[in-house]
């Protein structure tokens, strides 16, 4: 059963009609990637600039590397299950998330 609609479907997973719907939906945040990848560049230029500064092995710098990529992969994961709990509220929120005017 679909999980969105209650069609029939793969358990835990949706119907080929709400991925559809959801891939054009999400498609209007597709910025978020900007803010996902930053993060992760920011953790790697840490890593791979500050440990070798402070005095500690460039091995370490290396890793570095994966921390940064683990970031990006973390980042993205919990990005894509904030945005798919707001389609399923059918949450169409503002760009600003601004209040509503009285």
């Amino acid at each position: 059963m679909c999980e969105r609609c209650g069609k029939e479907s793969k358990k835990g997973k949706w119907c080929p009609t709400c991925e559809r719907e959801y891939d054009t939906w999400v498609r209007r945040y597709a910025a978020d990637i900007i803010w996902i990848v930053l993060g992760g560049g920011v953790v790697l230029g840490c890593a791979g600039i500050l440990v070798p500064l402070i005095g500690l092995p460039p091995l370490l710098a290396l890793c570095g590397a994966f921390l940064g990529w683990g970031t990006i992969l973390g980042a993205g994961r919990l990005n894509a299950r904030r945005r798919r709990l707001q389609f399923l509220r059918g949450a169409d929120l503002p760009r600003a998330y601004l209040p509503a005017p009285k």
